[in-house]
């Protein structure tokens, strides 16, 4: 069970330095996107796809580092939940399990 970060800014002049900064968690692995979330055609989010496994647990800072409208994020968040991986977004406090015990 890894415990991957997923981080994004909209253009490379920002940075991530507050995402995920005080969670207390050692990540096992960040994937880093600079680009819009306009559209789940990023790089890091298409690494990050391939190398999620299950039982691995996603952390986002929040639902817009994500996703910037719900089909997105509804397909992407099914998505790895039907591959046995979890998605939490920290700002929300919400936690999206393979189990289905969602809160």
């Amino acid at each position: 069970m890894a415990h991957i970060a997923y981080l994004r800014v909209s253009t490379t002049d920002q940075n991530t330095n507050r995402q995920l900064t005080d969670t207390g968690i050692s990540f096992d692995k960040t994937f880093i996107d600079k680009c819009s979330g306009g559209s789940t055609q990023r790089p890091a989010l298409k690494e990050l796809k391939e190398y999620v496994r299950e039982d691995d647990t996603i952390h986002v800072h929040s639902i817009d580092r994500l996703a910037r409208n719900l089909v997105d994020l509804k397909q992407l968040v099914n998505d790895w939940n039907e591959r046995g991986v979890s998605v939490r977004f920290h700002k929300e406090n919400l936690n999206f399990s393979a189990g289905g015990n969602d809160h």
